[in-house]
């Protein structure tokens, strides 16, 4: 995997560049003597009054040590900063990550090699398995980072890490229905699926590209490409803090994320396309309390926000995610291979399909 730093000549210089979210471009130029940055440049776009912060700004960093995080670094700038200062554009969290971008720490989307893949279609609890095992693959060097839509073969519902099983699951519901209950690896709330009714799609990267950011800000940068691809297809939506997708017609979707000790995560989302809301209040308890709580019980029969924003069937709106997420990123197909199921099928049967992780909070 590439990186973001530009070696320069003789003389060691690292080049990064970070465009703030809503903001203007942060550019560093920066050598390094002893493992300590030196000659620190600062520039781009961003207005900043006077213009002696940027000095102070400069000064706080030069002779920091290689190794500092971005937040490190920013609680630096934001201590150099005066009341009085006027900055536009650029954000103590922008230079920090610039700066760890020039070092080679942090990474862009375009140092990234992607993946993208479709499918296959498979048993429930599979999808819920691949995001740990398929991401351990690439933190070994077996696979590249890529971004997956799932499909599978049956109805589940799937809670998260930190879900209590009873609190959450209407066993009767489940029972009639033949629904799979597996529990993932992130947190967040719980996901009622039917094949064909949901979206998702899990995106597995190094931990390097949020480098810097809070988690609250990794969301909505991690989902930038599918807000794009929504607007694509007709559905004007808007994140909404933490990890909850929304649109005029209200949520459409959530999403959570898992960060691994190998340096690596996943980032998943699932989005509602046309939802059988009766169903899912006979299967999910949360689910029932909430749609009471708002009077809706007795009027709503389907969640169908994706589908009748858009007029497109799935396949198609599906079709958009992929050529979309692979132009914006210069992204290649991939597949998941049939060694790949045979792990994470293993992976089922030791840990996702057992009673101990599935009950773990009982």
């Amino acid at each position: 995997m590439e990186t973001s730093e530009r070696r320069c000549g003789m003389h060691g210089e690292h080049h990064g560049e970070y465009k703030v979210p809503g903001g203007k471009l942060i550019v560093v130029d920066t050598g390094v003597e002893d493992s300590r940055l030196s000659g620190l440049q600062i520039s781009g776009d961003f207005f900043l009054e006077p213009d002696e912060a940027l000095g102070r700004i400069t000064s706080c960093l030069e002779g920091v040590p290689v190794e500092s995080s971005a937040t490190e670094m920013a609680a630096r700038v934001r201590a150099a900063l005066l009341p009085t200062d006027v900055p536009f554009g650029i954000t103590p969290e922008g230079v920090g990550i610039a700066v760890r971008r020039a070092l080679g720490r942090a990474v862009d989307w375009d140092d990234i090699d992607f993946d993208v893949i479709r499918g296959p279609v498979v048993d429930p609890m599979v999808n819920v398995a691949m995001d740990e095992t398929l991401v351990a693959e690439v933190a070994a060097g077996r696979r590249r980072p890529f971004m997956r839509l799932w499909e599978w073969n049956a109805p589940q519902v799937v809670i998260g890490s930190f879900q209590s099983y009873d609190n959450e699951v209407n066993q009767a519901g489940v029972d009639r229905y033949g629904i799979t209950v597996s529990r993932r690896v992130t947190g967040g709330g719980a996901m009622f699926m039917e094949p064909g009714n949901c979206v998702t799609y899990s995106l597995v990267i190094p931990q390097a590209l949020v480098d810097g950011l809070s988690f609250a800000q990794s969301y909505p940068m991690l989902d930038q490409w599918v807000m794009e691809a929504l607007a694509e297809v007709g559905v004007s939506a808007h994140y909404v803090p933490l990890n909850d997708i929304a649109s005029t017609a209200g949520k459409i979707g959530g999403a959570a994320q898992k960060r691994f000790g190998n340096g690596y995560m996943v980032h998943h989302v699932t989005m509602s396309y046309d939802i059988d809301a009766e169903k899912m209040l006979e299967v999910l308890r949360i689910g029932k309390e909430k749609v009471r709580d708002k009077g809706h019980r007795s009027a709503v029969k389907r969640v169908d926000p994706m589908r009748s924003q858009t007029g497109m069937s799935r396949s198609a709106i599906l079709d958009v995610f992929y050529r979309h997420f692979k132009e914006k990123y210069g992204a290649t197909d991939g597949s998941i291979t049939d060694e790949d199921l045979a792990v994470a099928e293993e992976r089922c049967r030791t840990k996702f399909s057992t009673e101990e992780w599935t009950h773990r909070l009982p």
